[in-house]
């Protein structure tokens, strides 16, 4: 039986997004009015985690394609580089929900005790404590999915490999949504940015796993165990919209790129 926190309480809210319900529910229904482009449904997403004033229209593009399996998507996997503590692995955590200003989010303690015998897979519940990368992903799958729970993983130093492993272990069917959670290029100009971005955006619809590194996306570990998984099941992959800070709230001089991308 798993001990620890019975709830992981939202660290960033009131920073990255408001921390008021219904601020907060207005501002991602707003995220979300995007067409829902992809056909059939993505088994998988990629999305930004930044500010929502920065990435809140690119990644309401990504979360935006789960319109039509909003009642039939019942668990997330959700995976997203750590920001703040360095650890070997990915981390899972001891809480029972994951609390926004929206609710709290069941996490799947069936799946999570399943993946005791996985090697990379460790029980840290300070990764979670003050991470952003998942927490920003919260409030547009309550939002956009009707019930479910989530498998949260903060991902450390580990490798593709073993991170495909993790997502081929909780793989399930069609009520299972693989989330990945990246940023692309950080702090070049706009137009170096673009380039950049651009590049990055071709591998990942090639699935070019060993095209995507560290200067690309700061998810780039999760985003390439993604790619892995994705050429075992025969997935393909889209770029649905990618833009910068330069293009949604910020200056040009030093921009951080994002992109939302389905993989079906």
């Amino acid at each position: 039986m798993l001990h620890g926190y019975v709830i992981r309480s939202p660290a960033v809210a009131g920073l990255f997004y408001p921390d008021d319900r219904r601020e907060l529910l207005e501002m991602v229904r707003g995220f979300l009015t995007g067409p829902a482009l992809t056909l059939p449904a993505p088994k998988a997403l990629i999305a930004p985690h930044a500010g929502y004033p920065y990435s809140g229209p690119i990644a309401g593009t990504a979360f935006a394609q789960l319109q039509t399996v909003r009642d039939s998507i019942t668990r997330v996997v959700l995976a997203g580089p750590s920001h703040r503590v360095a650890f070997p692995g990915l981390a899972l955590s001891s809480a029972r929900t994951f609390q926004t200003p929206l609710g709290p989010v069941p996490v799947d303690h069936d799946a999570v005790a399943g993946m005791a015998d996985l090697p990379d897979v460790i029980l840290l519940d300070h990764a979670h404590a003050q991470e952003h990368s998942l927490e920003t992903h919260l409030p547009f799958l309550q939002v956009a999915l009707k019930h479910f729970s989530i498998v949260p993983l903060v991902v450390g130093d580990t490798t593709p490999t073993a991170i495909a492993s993790v997502f081929e272990r909780l793989w399930g069917g069609p009520e299972t949504l693989i989330c990945v959670s990246s940023d692309l290029s950080h702090y070049h100009t706009y137009d170096q940015a673009r380039r950049m971005d651009d590049t990055t955006s071709r591998a990942i619809e090639q699935l070019k796993d060993d095209a995507v590194d560290s200067a690309h996306a700061c998810g780039w570990l999760p985003v390439r165990g993604l790619i892995l998984a994705a050429k075992k099941h025969g997935l393909t992959a889209r770029a649905l919209d990618v833009r910068n800070s330069g293009d949604t709230a910020d200056s040009r001089d030093q921009v951080v790129g994002y992109g939302a991308y389905a993989f079906a």
